[in-house]
Order: C-alpha cells, then structure tokens, then sequence
C-alpha cells in the first residue's frame, strides 16, 4: 500500500533522516577523501608522541606561510611553540580581534606508557624496563605486541638528546611478555579483566645477552644495555631521571577493509582532530572574518594539568602577544578576547560498536561513517566533571554545517549509567566563551590501534575549515 501523501510530508519535512556521509558527499568530495587520508596516515606515522607532533605541526604551519610569533613579526599568520609540547597557529581576520577569535582546539597526547625514572633491571636472563601507564589503557592491549621508544633525554652533560627506535623496519622492537594460557587458569583467568595484568607487570623487554665473562659477577644483561645505550645516545643509568622516554606500539597506521574505507592506528584519539584543525587553518585560501586559531594541547588524557595542558596559561599568553602588536594585551582586553569567542572542542566520541550495542543508547550515538559527531554535553553520569553547551551555539554550528552541506551527527559517550568522560571544553566555558565539542567517532578508543571512518576524517576537516572561513 502506497504512503498517505499526510505521512510523506512529514516524512521528509519534519523528521530528521539521517544518511552515510558517503551519500552526503558530491562526487567531486568523495574523490578528495582518499588523498587527503593519505596525508593523515603519514602524519600520524611521523606524530606518535606530542613533542613529535608539535614538530610537524610548525614543519606545516611554515610550509604554509605562517611565521614564528615574535615582538616584530608582520603578517596576519602566525604560530607559537611552547616547550615542545603545546603549539597555537592564528589567521588574523579582517575583524577586531577584540571581538574574539574561532578557536579549534585539540590535544596530542594519546595513552601509552611512560619510563618510571629508575626503570632499568635485570631478572632471570632478561633486561627489562619498569613502565607507569599514562591515561586509561586497557593494559592486556599492550601485551605481547611490538613496542617502540620515543622520547628525549637529558644527559649528565646537560645536552637533549632524541631517541626513536623501533619503527624502522631495520630496527629492533621492544615487548611484553604475557602469561601462556595454559599456566593461567589461576593467575589470570579468576580475575577481573582490569586486575589480569597489573601496572606493575607491564615492563618492557630490552635485551638477553650478558656483558663480558662469567666471572665478572651479576647483571650483566643489564650492564650491556647500559653499554649500548652509551654507545648509541651517550648516556648512563642516572640520565634515566632526567628522561620523558614513552613506550608505544610499533608498526605504521593503515587503511582496514577490502574497500579501504577505514583507518586504523595508534594516537587517533586525539591526532585525528589535531591533523584535520591543522588542515583546515593552514588551508584557507583567503583571510577569514574573525581571526581563527588552531591549539594543540597536551595532558588531556591526565585532566589536562601541567604547563602544558588546557588548565595552563598557554592561550592567554598567546592572545595577549596577539594583541601587543595592537598596542593592548592588558589581562581585561584577553580576558574580553576570550570571553567573544567561538570554540570547538575537537575531541573523538565513541562510535556505537555492532559487536558491543548495549552500551549505548542507539538514537544518541555516533556511528562511523556518519559524519563529524557534535557532543552537546560531556561528563560522566550526571554530566558531572564535563561542559554543556548552550542551545543557541548548538543552533549556530547546526545551521552552518547544513547550509555548508558537511555531513555530521549528534552523540554521547555512552548511556547515561554506563561511564563516560571529560574533554578540555570546560577550561574553555570558563573564560566565558561558547564552546562545543565536536570531532570524528572512533571504534577502540583508547587501544593500541584505534577504528576511523575515512569519511569521518574528511567531515572533520571540512566542519573545521567552514567554521573558521563562516562562523
């Protein structure tokens, strides 16, 4: 029986259909997606810590014109560094900056493992390293997996120095070792999932061979890492205090499915945001009205504490020198920079999982290949610890998306009951600016090797770069 002419009106003019973004897209956008993903996935190659990502960030932002931030730089692009690990690139619009900035603002930290200061030990023929975990991990993940090394260590001398290893196919990997399932049926197997593998099992193997003779005595597996280390970065054993050495899974990101259509890696949670803000800024082809700014931040995956993470002074010390080149900078003339503000809080949401539905609610959740997904509220329970935003910011970045035709979603972390969790919105509600969070869903968050959608990542792109150029 044919639809009532009443029930098709209504139909398509009052309820809210929702299609794959792929369908969204005109053909001449779906056959950007896959070079523009290419890009993503060697930046995320080259990005698997944050020191390593605010590298490519300033190698990019200079590519396209943009200038270090100094009392005598000229020109309406330009970035700041902040200790290596935080960076902030501005387009200054045709407007006042006094009337605020769009702001997109990301984080480059992503869970791993850290060294502990004293982390080197020898046991029962092995050398092995000591780890804390940084972030929520789920820690049977990073067992009995390829692992690389990262980081920078300050010497004895006084001198950084850079360690990568484990990636390069020439190279050596690091691992840890788990329990054989048929010697785990009371050591692991009884016991919570979260209890099996505790913080204090996940070291790190380095090395099985011993140093010199027999006769000289115990570790001596340990003192040849010692010697190898001298060797290749110049260090000892205490330089180890003065390191930020992180461990992370070995191997390149790469594109899943037959049709490749996906995008799996480690670090995507939140680097998929952080690649796609940039793109967008160092994208536009002509000065926007309201000067936009691209933030990458560290330690959100810790509360966003430190120097270097959302609750520091980072972008008010920014906005200030932006203003110093007009003769302000004052704490009230930021203070009402920031408080006139657009901001999206470009954070990943979890995609509802065919395998694992039940923990979401269905009409609220975000499905990969669905288009950006726009968090109107974060927290955990009862919103509690997260940012709401407001209804008519909410109206404001719905009716610019359509009018753009950028396919996008609306979601939630979970059901209401279930868990949750925080992103940076909140330390920037606090200035007094409108904010929504509003980035791509992944499937595995968290884990080594985290599920995007292609089309996602473009939809990311696109919302950032309409926001900056319209909002």
């Amino acid at each position: 029986m044919p639809k009532s002419k009443l029930f098709k009106e209504v139909q398509e003019k009052l309820s809210r259909q929702v299609h794959p973004a792929h369908d969204q897209y005109p053909p001449a956008t779906r056959k950007a997606v896959d070079p523009f993903c290419k890009t993503y996935l060697d930046f995320l190659n080259r990005a698997k810590t944050e020191r390593l990502a605010v590298a490519e960030i300033e190698r990019t932002a200079q590519k396209a014109g943009f200038k270090a931030l100094g009392p005598k730089t000229r020109g309406a692009k330009v970035y700041q560094t902040y200790r290596g690990k935080a960076a902030a690139i501005a387009y200054l619009g045709s407007q006042p900056l006094e009337n605020g900035i769009n702001l997109v603002v990301s984080h480059i930290d992503s869970p791993r493992l850290d060294l502990k200061p004293n982390p080197l030990y020898e046991d029962l023929g092995l050398a092995l390293l000591k780890t804390h975990y940084y972030g929520g991990i789920r820690k049977h993940q990073w067992v009995a997996r390829p692992l690389a090394l990262y980081g920078v260590v300050v010497r004895h001398d006084g001198q950084t120095v850079k360690v990568a290893l484990g990636d390069q196919s020439d190279e050596p990997c690091l691992t840890i070792t788990d329990l054989l399932p048929h010697l785990s049926a009371n050591a692991q197997n009884g016991k919570k999932f979260s209890e099996a593998i505790p913080g204090e099992k996940l070291n790190v193997v380095v090395a099985g061979r011993p140093l010199g003779d027999p006769a000289d005595g115990k570790n001596r597996i340990k003192y040849h890492v010692l010697q190898l280390l001298q060797q290749k970065y110049g260090m000892k054993e205490e330089d180890f205090i003065s390191a930020e050495l992180e461990i992370v899974p070995a191997g390149p990101a790469r594109e899943v499915g037959l049709d490749r259509s996906l995008i799996g890696a480690y670090g995507q949670d939140d680097r998929i945001c952080a690649y796609t803000a940039l793109r967008a800024i160092t994208d536009l082809a002509t000065t926007p009205k309201r000067t936009a700014v691209a933030l990458f931040l560290d330690k959100e995956e810790i509360g966003s504490y430190g120097n270097t993470g959302a609750d520091a002074r980072f972008l008010l010390d920014f906005v200030g020198d932006l203003l110093a080149r007009l003769g302000l900078g004052d704490e009230r003339s930021i203070r009402r920079v920031l408080a006139g503000s657009q901001v999206l809080s470009a954070d990943v949401n979890a995609a509802i999982d065919p395998e694992w539905p039940e923990v979401h609610d269905k009409l609220n959740a975000a499905q990969l290949g669905g288009g950006i997904c726009l968090t109107k509220y974060t927290g955990s329970r009862g919103k509690s610890g997260g940012s709401d935003a407001n209804a008519e910011f909410v109206g404001k970045i719905r009716r610019l998306l359509n009018e753009a035709k950028v396919p996008w979603q609306i979601g939630e972390l979970g059901k209401t009951d279930e868990g949750g969790g925080g992103t940076v919105a909140l330390f920037f509600a606090g200035y007094g600016a409108d904010v929504l969070d509003a980035g791509p869903a992944l499937l595995s968050m968290h884990s080594p090797f985290e599920l995007a959608h292609k089309d996602d990542v473009y939809s990311a792109y696109l919302t950032y770069k309409t926001f900056y150029g319209k909002a």
